[in-house]
């Protein structure tokens, strides 16, 4: 184990660290309130979930990720995707119906989420197919468009719930990584207008599907600008309050454990505004240097992409978390400064969630599995030019 963790980006691993303390501590604050005034639990109930997710989350990825090559993901690739599917298909049989979405699975103490698997199920699953595909010389162009079929089927699924914000990361997600497989401009522009023509069959058969993808909880969140215009409407009404917590927070904030809006005036601060709690009793300083953590998350996560040249499935894997985190960044803040509508997506590492926690900190163990290879593939690299000099 200690010669692997010499080999870890070191960076990635502390941001890692402080930023899991750091959203145990924010969700601590911001759910103490409405675990005993509104779930009538122990003040310290999500803190000690969120702590068992975290932990769970940090041994696997020790003890299993950092162990397992990327080389050996095909192996199980084929189960994580039939694995996927079904269990979103049987959401719709035997999944509990929380927020008006049918998205969960209830087993004992822990909720399932599928959804949150599926995107780094995708991730992987394009990963592998494209390092596949791309050195076999045969091969139909079209062919390259199944991992892309397959996530449309899952954003199908995922949107039917329905759990539009969800569906629209996963989909976007297997865009971005599409747009990074080096097929050659001339095979994308052909392939993008396939995509085009399915998009609009997509968008029509779910039209007339006689599904409500969008209920009418979800339909009224459209209506995002002008929040504080709206406060006694759902649609206005936490957004605005989120408003309020930022501006209470000013400069440097009102103290830890001292803010007013957590008193159910956010009824979601745990979990989709996490940030305006995290801004009204830190302040805005401490924001933006969250912020730019995130930022360095990122650089850490393309830059070990960037060393894997040559590799493409470990490139996508690096891009695709790219990916996933970003997307997640932008939908839930811009949702919450009402710049886009609110669609209840996590922030990563700060917001409350099994599903999402789990999935997040082991998609990072992957970069750090990659971040090995690298530097035992560099390692190889200068002992063959030792060796023929």
């Amino acid at each position: 184990m200690r010669k692997i963790i010499t080999k870890i980006d070191i960076p990635l691993l502390i941001m890692m660290l402080i930023y899991s303390v750091l959203g145990l501590v924010i969700i601590l604050s911001a759910s103490s309130v409405s675990a005993v005034l509104r779930y009538n639990v122990s003040s310290y109930h999500f803190f000690i979930r969120q702590l068992i997710f975290i932990l769970t989350s940090f041994f696997v990825g020790f003890n299993v990720i950092l162990r397992f090559p990327t080389s050996k993901y095909k192996l199980f690739t084929p189960l994580l995707i039939v694995g996927i599917l079904a269990s979103l298909v049987g959401l719709f049989f035997y999944g509990i119906i929380s927020n008006n979405a049918q998205s969960w699975y209830k087993i004992g103490f822990f909720n399932l989420q599928p959804a949150e698997f599926a995107k780094s199920v995708i991730i992987i699953y394009m990963a592998v197919f494209y390092q596949k595909s791309l050195k076999k010389k045969k091969v139909s162009l079209y062919y390259n468009l199944i991992p892309l079929a397959i996530a449309g089927t899952i954003f199908i699924l995922v949107a039917m719930q329905p759990d539009l914000g969800g569906a629209l990361i996963i989909g976007g997600i297997a865009f971005l990584i599409f747009l990074i497989v080096p097929l050659g401009k001339q095979n994308q522009l052909k392939l993008f207008k396939v995509l085009a023509i399915a998009g609009v069959i997509i968008v029509v058969g779910l039209l007339y599907s006689g599904t409500d993808i969008l209920n009418s909880r979800q339909l009224s969140r459209l209506k995002f600008q002008n929040p504080c215009a709206r406060y006694s409407e759902d649609t206005g009404y936490q957004v605005c309050n989120g408003f309020i917590a930022i501006h209470n927070g000013g400069l440097f904030g009102v103290g830890l454990g001292n803010s007013t809006q957590k008193y159910l005036y956010l009824p979601e601060a745990h979990t989709d505004f996490i940030f305006p709690i995290l801004v009204e009793e830190l302040g805005a300083i401490a924001g933006v240097l969250v912020l730019i953590g995130y930022i360095f998350i990122l650089y850490r996560i393309l830059k070990i992409g960037k060393e894997a040249k040559g590799n493409i499935r470990n490139m996508i894997l690096c891009y695709g978390t790219f990916a996933f985190i970003l997307l997640h960044l932008i939908v839930n803040l811009m949702g919450v400064l009402a710049l886009i509508p609110l669609t209840g997506v996590p922030l990563p590492f700060l917001s409350y969630g099994g599903s999402f926690t789990i999935n997040l900190i082991l998609m990072l163990f992957v970069i750090q599995r990659v971040a090995i290879e690298n530097k035992n593939t560099k390692l190889k690299r200068e002992l063959t030019y030792l060796q023929e000099n």
